[in-house]
């Protein structure tokens, strides 16, 4: 069996932290271990597989010989460096938004659209952690019937802006509970006990970034640009797992039942059914943290839409939101690769 050699730019973030993990959980066929982070960071150690790792400043000169690069760096970093790696023969996984809507570059949820993997010219984008958790859910159920318009207000967790940005919300708390004022540093607002507009730039049609990147990225995986979709990005003072209320409206007279719904959801690979009306059990942010699977629930008939159905939504940001499906598409990468030999 053919072993690889991997690097991690961005090794000591949140996402890179669940990177390593991942890399010592799920058995990877790994060779060696490479760590990259900011100049800062460099001459620091990570145990892995117990021994010390040192951690190497991010550099162009980083990749040689590395078969497989895990980027969570940020958008700036995967710009300079990737290309770098690229060109040094590595395979490129990049949780920022620097390639996703690249033409030339592949952006992948295993579950739902692997074949894209084969046409990727040296890097594979990560989708944004809102989109993943959304299409989790939608894309079995576009199986059943072609769906018109797709409706989401999002609960996103501290984790989507990083390691800080949970510190602020952790201290923050402290802060409040003692009667003391919270101080935004991280966001621009407190996110302790409050909840406001996601952290992006509005653009002139009144959406922000995160919204615009939902829109377009679920068109791009689903290979259909003429998916009508409306989102609404909100920050919640929840630590990691991001919640999605979804609204689906399928062309008319073709709404699938609520039984063929959930059956579709409960065999589709990543994703569970949590879906207990009588003791009023549905998916949570807690529940779905530190999960690989994509919890799905509270499914109901659009008492204002015959055509549509209602339902909820939760997954861990930084799993399946982020680091878990990078390291899902490295691992199908890997399974093509044999088939292929």
């Amino acid at each position: 069996m053919r072993t690889y050699h991997v690097a991690v730019a961005g090794a000591t973030g949140a996402v890179g932290t669940e990177f390593l993990r991942l890399l010592e959980t799920r058995e990877f066929p790994l060779q060696s271990l490479h760590l990259l982070a900011s100049e800062r960071s460099a001459g620091r150690t990570v145990n892995f597989h117990g021994r010390n790792h040192a951690i190497e400043k991010l550099t162009e000169h980083s990749f040689e010989g590395v078969d497989i690069a895990f980027f969570s760096a940020g958008g700036s970093r995967s710009k300079e460096f990737a290309p770098a790696a690229v060109r040094a023969g590595a395979l490129v996984i990049d949780n920022s938004s620097a390639f996703r809507m690249d033409p030339q570059t592949p952006l992948v949820i295993p579950e739902i659209n692997p074949e894209d993997i084969a046409w990727h010219q040296g890097i594979i984008a990560n989708p944004n952690c809102s989109t993943i958790i959304l299409l989790m859910a939608l894309a079995p159920l576009r199986k059943l019937a072609p769906v018109r318009r797709v409706v989401v207000s999002t609960y996103q967790a501290a984790s989507g802006a990083g390691a800080q940005a949970m510190n602020e919300l952790i201290d923050q708390t402290a802060d409040i509970l003692r009667e003391r004022p919270p101080i935004p540093q991280v966001f621009p607002y407190p996110i302790a006990f409050n909840l406001f507009s996601h952290n992006t730039k509005i653009d002139s049609s009144g959406y922000n970034e995160e919204e615009r990147k939902m829109v377009q990225e679920s068109r791009k995986i689903l290979h259909d640009d003429s998916l009508r979709i409306t989102p609404t990005c909100i920050r919640v003072p929840v630590l990691r797992a991001h919640s999605e209320s979804v609204n689906i409206e399928f062309e008319a007279g073709k709404r699938p039942s609520l039984d063929e719904v959930r059956k579709a959801l409960a065999r589709a690979p990543g994703v569970k059914l949590v879906d207990d009306r009588d003791n009023n059990h549905f998916p949570m942010p807690i529940e779905a943290s530190g999960q690989d699977d994509v919890l799905v629930g509270r499914i109901r008939e659009d008492i204002s839409n015959p055509d549509a159905i209602d339902l909820f939504v939760s997954g861990d940001q930084i799993l399946k939101g982020a680091a878990l499906n990078g390291f899902q598409i490295a691992e199908t990468w890997v399974q093509q690769t044999r088939s292929i030999a």
